[in-house]
């Protein structure tokens, strides 16, 4: 169930586990149902928990103690492949339950989601070594509900991460897909003062997309120099991934701060 990240998801997390198979949110760059070799509309249709019963938390439960055992107090994400903030988790309630889990064996859990305030019920498990993330693509809510459709709007996304910022859990956020670099730039002046970390990437998979959502035309050179400029006059960790990166004559990704590990 915990599993260690490769590749472009590696430059997150080291270690993730997928509590759910499928995503209610229907983004429409998602890459999970091609990773999955899943029909799109059944990924988008029902999520439901990876293993029937309580096996999901049986096998994080396993992978928790084997990481215990032999000292590995890593962060493990919730989640690349799904949202563990989606509104089956309303029912399912999998995710708070797999934070105890890994809090039982010392392991410190970081959560990328969509969910907005969802995500909020489960607060009172978090403390400073964990993290609270989610993926920022627009400002407007009219837009966002166009490419993001089950996705809580930006605004309710952003309140998420000010409650946690002042909880004093560590709190950061993905700028991918970079879908409009105004609107990416603008997002990190709206939040910088509740986030502590950024991670920048570009439209991967864009060549998947439908041809009604193409989008603008972008100068990534261009935007990864104006991205770094907003972030050090800012004071901000961040990390501008390899994809991004090789715009600005750099091999691998660039690390501005320490946070998060």
């Amino acid at each position: 169930m915990i599993y260690e990240a490769s590749g472009r998801a590696r430059e997150y997390f080291e270690l993730a586990a997928n509590l759910y198979t499928g995503c209610e949110h229907g983004c429409v760059y998602c890459y999970g149902a091609d990773v999955l070799h899943i029909p799109r509309a059944e990924f988008y249709r029902r999520a439901v928990p990876r293993q029937q019963g309580d096996g999901a938390l049986a096998a994080l439960r396993k992978d928790a103690e084997r990481m215990n055992a032999r000292g590995d107090d890593r962060h493990v994400l919730l989640s690349f492949v799904t949202d563990p903030y989606q509104p089956a988790d309303m029912e399912f309630k999998l995710t708070r339950r797999a934070i105890e889990e890994l809090h039982r064996y010392g392991i410190p859990v970081a959560i990328l989601t969509k969910g907005g305030l969802r995500a909020t019920r489960d607060f009172d498990l978090l403390g400073p070594a964990d993290l609270f993330g989610t993926t920022l693509t627009f400002i407007q809510a009219s837009r966002s509900k166009s490419w993001e459709p089950g996705a809580a709007l930006p605004a309710e996304r952003m309140a998420a991460l000010k409650e946690a910022h002042d909880k004093g859990v560590g709190t950061w956020v993905s700028l991918e897909p970079v879908i409009d670099p105004s609107e990416t730039l603008q997002l990190i002046e709206e939040t910088a003062a509740f986030v502590d970390h950024y991670k920048v990437g570009t439209l991967n998979y864009s060549k998947r997309l439908p041809p009604e959502y193409t989008g603008p035309r972008i100068d990534w050179r261009t935007f990864a120099r104006s991205a770094r400029l907003v972030l050090n006059a800012l004071g901000k960790s961040y990390y501008i991934k390899k994809d991004l990166a090789r715009y600005l004559g750099e091999a691998e990704g660039i690390t501005v701060g320490e946070f998060p590990k």
